[in-house]
């Protein structure tokens, strides 16, 4: 069963409000997070045949060389688009931001009642994509990649797992619910593959391995 959680860090009285609201929870929906269907595990076993296998470089990296959180239309920015698609019974103000909602991590099991304790994880993260190619990119390519709500790319997770995670690959980090690695490195496979980025002999080794059940 996922866990409920209310905000961390909480005085006595907004504790016990929180209480009641998580009670209320487990009645409710359970949020799933709508990433685009990864590739098959067939067709991802196959992209990952095709790959680079190549040393990775860091130089010259800056997340500010990705624009990301771009306007999508309105007031809407690629944040708040995917906390709306995400989310279940996501309420928006007039500024486009989450004010009301549930949204269930995949990576970790949790379902969160906060859009502040989500953030939008680039599961190929940017530093990676930098490693693997994205450093002879053009700005736009690097935005479109950033921002992509077409590929199986960008996904509402728990905030503090998501920083745990931070720029590894497989071969260092998987979600710690195993139910969604398989699902995980197909997308990472499939986002690789899409932008012809290259994967490092341990990166490699640990999508295969993981792949082989899928």
């Amino acid at each position: 069963m996922p866990r409920f959680y209310a905000r961390r860090r909480l005085s006595v009285a907004a504790a016990a409000t929180a209480l009641i609201s998580s009670v209320a929870l487990f009645n409710a929906p359970t949020a799933s997070a709508a990433l685009p269907t990864p590739v098959s595990g067939a067709t991802a076993r196959s992209y990952l045949a095709s790959l680079t296998v190549a040393t990775e470089d860091r130089t010259g990296y800056n997340r500010d060389l990705f624009p990301h959180w771009i306007t999508q239309s309105g007031t809407c920015n690629t944040r708040e688009v995917v906390l709306k698609r995400d989310g279940t019974n996501v309420q928006q103000d007039s500024s486009c931001a989450a004010t009301s909602g549930s949204w269930y991590s995949p990576y970790d099991g949790a379902t969160w009642s906060a859009a502040s304790d989500l953030d939008i994880d680039h599961l190929v993260p940017l530093a990676e994509a930098w490693d693997s190619g994205a450093d002879s990119w053009t700005t736009s390519r690097r935005q479109s990649f950033a921002n992509d709500l077409t590929r199986p790319q960008l996904i509402a997770v728990t905030d503090n797992v998501n920083q745990a995670k931070g720029d590894q690959d497989p071969a260092t980090w998987m979600p710690s619910r195993t139910a969604y690695r398989c699902t995980y490195v197909r997308a990472w496979v499939q986002v690789k593959y899409y932008y012809g980025l290259s994967v490092d002999s341990a990166e490699k080794s640990a999508l295969t391995n993981h792949l082989a059940s899928c």
